[in-house]
């Protein structure tokens, strides 16, 4: 591994340094060697990624820390949060000479660890490695992982589970939530820690005339075209706190997450939220929510002989470009997904048809595409209880494509329709063999997930394709990890 070491650069009241805390008995889960071999990981270090991955190594280049920082938790402010069971062990770059964390979670106690108990559950670690996969081969920037280890050691949840840790891999660590913990508890920091957040992560920001306003933008705009990312391919983040947010918009802290299957945009996968704030058609508000709580650690960062009524206004200012860059990712791609031109002015309206259908019919989202791709416009009037309703959309979908390249659009949307999304049975079942020491249905969903966009007849189930039977209860999806 080729080091760059900038975390432990910072004042050390930003973290606290310590080993983790290995598990008795860890065992091998799975390894994604691919992801290694970009890390430009050597044979080497290959060859015990079971040790790495189950904190009984470490790197003398890198001593292992927890970061500090804080958050507003569903809407209200949670306080001093931090690393309460991971620890960041490396930085290292990759082939493209990126600068890649790796965090072990599970790793054991920290100074932040509150009343949890350090530890993951082989349950939630194998969800976050699959989710994580999953959404880097849909082409949706998020944390992957090099590798997860399970272990013979029990840790107590509602009932006591198999301990597990997990190696995960991110572009950033740094969350809006450390701008808070910096602004309520150290605000002396808060300049040189976003200068270096400016130099590490935006370096064409520095040129700018004012660079901290420039930065600001560039933060919004991400998170707003990763949110559109998401509600593109049905993702639920599920908890999307300020200290679950990054500064880079990848997505981060993989809980109570879910693909959405029959289309509901009220949807919440998580059931520790009781009162929706997470649901699916709330994602686009709740990331401005947690934008415009962000900036609001910014203000103190006024140049000198700036205005500071005219810094604020100009702050403000940075958030409005959230909804425009969010609906032109999303229309954008929608129209792709679609098989419309996106420059036409009727393809939106056609869409929302399209979704309406969807919802009303309680169709399966990621399947109902394939079928639009496929032509297979009978399966969906079939489907369909309304079918004047469905023929109506129909005829104005072919109204729009007339005249179209549509060999082109009927390309893309091979391109960007995934056949398979990370149902939340299917890892389940997953869960249920490796809690059995059975880690094959882990190794079939890693190479189902690898190539989303491509059917793979030889490895697919039935179960992949579907959601389960109207008279199986959904699965019950919380905070519990």
């Amino acid at each position: 591994m080729q080091f760059n070491s900038r975390y432990p650069t910072l004042n050390p009241k930003l973290y606290h340094q310590q080993d983790p805390s290995p598990l008795h008995g860890a065992k091998a889960g799975h390894f994604n060697q691919a992801l290694a071999e970009q890390l430009n990981w050597s044979e080497q270090d290959q060859a015990a990624w079971v040790e790495i991955c189950s904190g009984q190594k470490t790197f003398a280049e890198f001593p292992p820390l927890a970061m500090v920082y804080a958050g507003h938790q569903f809407g209200q402010w949670a306080g001093q949060l931090g690393d309460g069971r991971g620890l960041l062990i490396a930085q290292i770059l990759d082939k493209n000479n990126q600068t890649i964390d790796l965090h072990l979670k599970g790793a054991g106690l920290t100074p932040y660890s509150r009343m949890g108990d350090g530890r993951a559950v082989l349950r939630s670690t194998i969800r976050e490695y699959l989710a994580g996969h999953a959404l880097n081969s849909l082409g949706i920037p998020a944390s992957n992982a090099v590798g997860f280890t399970s272990s013979d050691q029990g840790v107590q949840r509602e009932k006591l589970e198999r301990g597990a840790m997990l190696l995960r891999t991110s572009d950033c660590h740094i969350r809006l939530g450390h701008f808070e913990w910096i602004n309520q508890y150290q605000a002396d920091l808060l300049p040189e820690f976003t200068q270096k957040c400016i130099e590490w992560h935006y370096p064409e920001c520095l040129s700018a005339e004012q660079p901290i306003l420039a930065f600001a933008t560039r933060v919004i705009q991400r998170t707003a075209v990763m949110i559109s990312h998401w509600q593109l391919v049905g993702f639920a983040h599920g908890v999307m706190n300020t200290d679950n947010l990054n500064i880079t918009g990848s997505t981060l802290d993989f809980g109570p997450f879910g693909f959405m299957e029959r289309f509901r945009p009220h949807w919440i996968n998580n059931h520790s939220d009781h009162q929706g704030r997470y649901a699916y058609q709330n994602q686009p508000s709740m990331g401005h929510w947690n934008l415009w709580q962000w900036l609001n650690n910014l203000v103190p960062l006024c140049p000198e002989g700036y205005d500071k009524e005219q810094w604020k206004q100009d702050l403000a200012a940075c958030l409005e470009h959230f909804e425009p860059t969010f609906l032109e990712h999303y229309k954008f791609g929608l129209a792709e997904k679609m098989g419309l031109p996106s420059f036409h002015k009727d393809s939106f309206d056609c869409a929302m048809a399209f979704l309406r259908i969807l919802q009303s019919e309680q169709l399966d989202y990621t399947q109902s595409f394939i079928r639009l791709q496929n032509q297979d416009y009978t399966a969906l009037l079939d489907d369909c209880l309304d079918r004047r309703q469905f023929e109506s959309f129909l005829s104005q979908y072919h109204s729009i494509r007339e005249h179209q390249d549509i060999e082109a659009l009927n390309q893309r949307m091979t391109e960007v329709n995934p056949h398979y999304i990370l149902r939340n049975h299917m890892a389940q079942k997953a869960i249920e063999l490796a809690e059995g020491n059975d880690f094959s249905e882990v190794e079939r969903l890693f190479k189902l997930l690898s190539t989303p966009f491509s059917q793979q007849p030889e490895l697919e189930r039935a179960e992949d394709l579907a959601p389960l039977p109207s008279d199986q209860p959904e699965l019950v999806v919380s905070c519990s990890s």
